[in-house]
């Protein structure tokens, strides 16, 4: 099963985050989408705030432990983790994810 999860944050902290996920093959990429203005409500408030947009694709194997490194990397107490199923992709692009997210022998 292949994955897109979707995370916002601070646009301080998208970069770090992305590169993490990828070293640590919890994702094959990840697309940072800037500018994005979020309004929602917390704590009975409607709050807004500039974020940026993560794009994460991985695999139905690896979410469990991509979601635990997001949890504990994220500053919200209570971060947007929205993972989408997808079915359809590029036949190369599933070869190329598998790849990704295989973590080298070391011999």
């Amino acid at each position: 099963m292949s994955l897109v999860v979707l995370v916002t944050l601070p646009p301080e902290r998208a970069h770090d985050l992305a590169r993490t996920l990828v070293s640590e093959h919890l994702a094959g990429c990840v697309n940072i989408v800037p500018g994005l203005l979020s309004v929602y409500r917390w704590q009975g408030e409607v709050a807004e705030d500039p974020e940026s947009l993560l794009l994460i694709k991985t695999s139905g194997e690896q979410y469990p432990a991509l979601e635990a490194r997001i949890k504990a990397l994220h500053p919200y107490e209570v971060p947007e983790i929205i993972a989408l199923q997808y079915d359809r992709a590029l036949p190369e692009f599933q070869s190329w994810l598998r790849e990704a997210l295989t973590t080298p022998q070391k011999g």
